[in-house]
């Protein structure tokens, strides 16, 4: 079998092509740190959220916060490498005035203000 001077340079180019999408699918994708989830069951509206992520963010290790109005729940996520207090996270919602009932986390679930 015979191949064109052009047929042998777009395949060379496929496998090219091949090559880099191979390695681009190979690259491993880092998992995102682990979140800790407070329910607070008085949470009403964002203006109650913004007072809780306000001390939420001066936790330390704490790099992002949510707030999930509908389901009452605040998600906090860590800085690389840091595991904020569960107990420092309760206390930093009871702060801004209001009471948590469940925390869950990396480093358990608690439905009462953690030792820790």
């Amino acid at each position: 079998m015979r191949f064109s001077r052009e047929s042998v340079a777009g395949m060379a180019t496929l496998a090219v092509l091949g090559l880099v999408s191979l390695s681009f699918a190979q690259t491993p994708t880092p998992a995102p740190p682990p979140s800790t989830a407070i329910v607070v069951p008085n949470m009403h509206c964002m203006g109650c959220a913004k007072k809780m992520a306000a001390e939420l963010y001066k936790v330390p290790g704490v790099a992002q916060v949510f707030a999930k109005v509908e389901t009452n729940t605040m998600t906090v996520r860590p800085k690389d490498g840091a595991a904020p207090s569960p107990r420092g996270l309760w206390e930093a919602v009871e702060k801004a005035g209001y009471q948590p009932s469940r925390l869950e986390g990396p480093s358990g679930t608690f439905t009462s203000k953690p030792k820790s």
